[in-house]
C-alpha cells in the first residue's frame, strides 16, 4: 500500500503517528538510513522502466588481466543495432558489487541502449569490465582495476572494430566515481564525454568506503574532489537523487567546476529504481557528446 506523505501526518491510527514520527526524525537528521525510509514513504520520485524492445546484442569474452594482478576478468559489448564496426564506445563502470554484467541485469542498458538510438540518439557501443571491489585505482596489495581498463580493455575494444579515438567514460556508485577518475586521465584529446549516476564521492577522508580506500593518504591521491581541472575540455553530466547518502558530496563536486556542468538533484535514492530513471538522459547526453566530437 502507497501511504502519503500527508495521510502519514494526519492519520488518526498509532502505527501512522509512529511512522509520521519517524519521518520527521528522518527529515530532521536524527536517524541513519534516511533514504530507505523516504524511499519507503515514497518519497524517492518515481521509478524508472526499462523499455520493452528486442534487446541489441551482446558479445562477451575473458582475459587474465596483468593489472589486476592475474585474475580471470569478463567483459561485454553491447551494441544498439546490427552495426558493429568503427563505432565510438562509451566505458561503463560497474558499481561496488557488480560486474560486467549488472548493466545489463539491473540498468538494463541492452534495452535502453537500442531505444536510444531508435529514438534519434547517436549510435555508439557500450562495453563494460569486471572491476571487483578496487574502486577503480590502484590499491595497496598492486591491483589497479583503473589500470586493467586503459591498458588491458581499450586495446581490445580496437581490436573488436570500435573507435577508441572517440571515447566516453560512464558509471555509477563506485563506477561514477571511477568514470570521473578515469575520464581525467585520458583527457580531453580521446574523451568526448563522461556521464556519472550518483558517483561514490565523500568531502572527508574519514567517511570514504574502505572498500576503495585504506586510509586518508590513500583517498587524498585518488580523489577527483579538487581535481576538476583534470576534466578541462570534456563533457560532464553528473546526476544523484537527492535521497542519495552521496547527494551532498556530489553536489558539493559539482559546484567545484569553474564552468557550467550538467547536472541534475532531483528526488531519488541510491538504487536500480534512480538509476533506470536517468539512464535515458545519460545515454542521449553521450550519443551527442560522441557525434559532435566527429
Amino acid at each position: 500500500m502507497n501511504v502519503s506523505r500527508r495521510g502519514v501526518l494526519t492519520g488518526a491510527g498509532g502505527a501512522l503517528v509512529a511512522v509520521a514520527a519517524a519521518g520527521l526524525a528522518v527529515d530532521e537528521g536524527w536517524l541513519p538510513g534516511k533514504y530507505r525510509i523516504r524511499r519507503a514513504l515514497g518519497l524517492t520520485g518515481p521509478a524508472g522502466h526499462i523499455p520493452d524492445v528486442p534487446p541489441g546484442k551482446v558479445v562477451s569474452g575473458t582475459f587474465v588481466s596483468r593489472d589486476r594482478l592475474g585474475k580471470q576478468v569478463g567483459w561485454s559489448v553491447i551494441y544498439p543495432g546490427r552495426r558493429t564496426q568503427r563505432l565510438p564506445v562509451m566505458v561503463s563502470l560497474h558499481r561496488l558489487g557488480g560486474d560486467h554484467t549488472t548493466a545489463v541485469t539491473e540498468l538494463g542498458m541492452d534495452r535502453f541502449l537500442p531505444a536510444a538510438v531508435a529514438a534519434g540518439v547517436p549510435p555508439f557501443a557500450i562495453a563494460t569490465v569486471d572491476g571487483g571491489t578496487t574502486y577503480w585505482h590502484p590499491r595497496p596489495s598492486g591491483e589497479d582495476a583503473g589500470g586493467m581498463v586503459l591498458d588491458e580493455l581499450l586495446p581490445r575494444l580496437d581490436d573488436a572494430g570500435l573507435d577508441t579515438s572517440r571515447l566516453a567514460f560512464q558509471g555509477w556508485s563506485m563506477g561514477g566515481y571511477g568514470a570521473l577518475r578515469l575520464a581525467g586521465l585520458v583527457g580531453a584529446q580521446r574523451v568526448r564525454a563522461v556521464a556519472a549516476l550518483s558517483p561514490a564521492l565523500w568531502t572527508d577522508p574519514a567517511d570514504a568506503s574502505s572498500d576503495g580506500f585504506s586510509d586518508a593518504t590513500e583517498y587524498r591521491r585518488y580523489s577527483v574532489m579538487g581535481h576538476q581541472a583534470d576534466l578541462d575540455g570534456i563533457p560532464v553530466r553528473v546526476d544523484c537523487g537527492r535521497e542519495d547518502p552521496f547527494y551532498p558530496a556530489d553536489r558539493s563536486y559539482v559546484d567545484g567546476f569553474d564552468r557550467p556542468v550538467t547536472s541534475t538533484f532531483e528526488e531519488g535514492a541510491h538504487d536500480a529504481a534512480y538509476w533506470t530513471r536517468m539512464v535515458p538522459a545519460q545515454l542521449a547526453f553521450v550519443g551527442r557528446s560522441l557525434r559532435s566530437g566527429e
